[in-house]
């Protein structure tokens, strides 16, 4: 087994203090390679290492043929092909994802930009779009400081179900971690949660 955890928090975890999204996302690759021992983790940690955004030069350094690419352009698409080749690998993808004002993280968001890539993954086809990151689980850790779980305010849910389903990643299981922001019973009222909706997933992952 392939695990990838991708880190999209703007604040660093340090001696277990710091993003919330980081820790679980820890406990879950790590329930996973207790599981699996001969796993094989892969860390993409944004906060340490942000990626770039998705400006006009990168564009152009995409559209241009990779033999008539430029120095500086052909190391702007390595940048993204070390993603894309990353998630490719994958069985497991370990999704830390903190809500940010009602939405995803920039990190997340230019993370999410380099991977969705025209012809490598995902095509359009004579009868619509077809993802080609299929048969991977996504397991996406989702920490909020308030209470947004199945409201109109949670945008952050179908936003990563459409562009992960439109890569092709359908198998998707949530873990909500919510009020961590509104105290601190209710913040580890809202991590016993979060635990317990890993421990059972993981759980019900495991052959009979």
């Amino acid at each position: 087994m392939n695990i990838l955890q991708v880190n999209t928090s703007a604040r660093p975890l340090v001696n277990g203090q710091g993003s919330l999204s980081t820790l679980l996302a820890n406990e879950v690759s790590a329930s996973l390679h207790a599981q699996h021992p001969g796993a094989r983790l892969v860390l993409r940690n944004l906060s340490a290492q942000p990626h770039p955004t998705l400006d006009e030069a990168t564009l152009q350094a995409l559209f241009t043929p990779a033999q008539a690419r430029t120095p500086a352009q052909a190391e702007r698409v390595a940048l993204d092909d070390a993603l894309i080749a990353e998630l490719q690998a994958a069985d497991v993808l370990v999704l830390a994802a903190p809500m940010y004002n009602f939405g995803i993280t920039s990190l997340l968001k230019h993370w999410i930009d380099a991977v969705a890539r025209a012809k490598v993954t995902f095509e359009y086809t004579a009868t619509g779009p077809r993802g080609l990151l299929t048969g991977k689980r996504v397991i996406v850790l989702l920490t909020r400081g308030g209470i947004h779980r199945d409201t109109p305010a949670d945008t952050v849910v179908p936003y990563l179900r459409n562009v992960l389903g439109f890569l092709g990643m359908t198998d998707l299981q949530f873990v909500y971690a919510e009020g961590l922001a509104m105290g601190p019973e209710a913040e580890a009222a809202g991590l016993a949660s979060a635990r317990a909706q890993i421990a059972q997933l993981l759980q019900d992952a495991q052959p009979a």
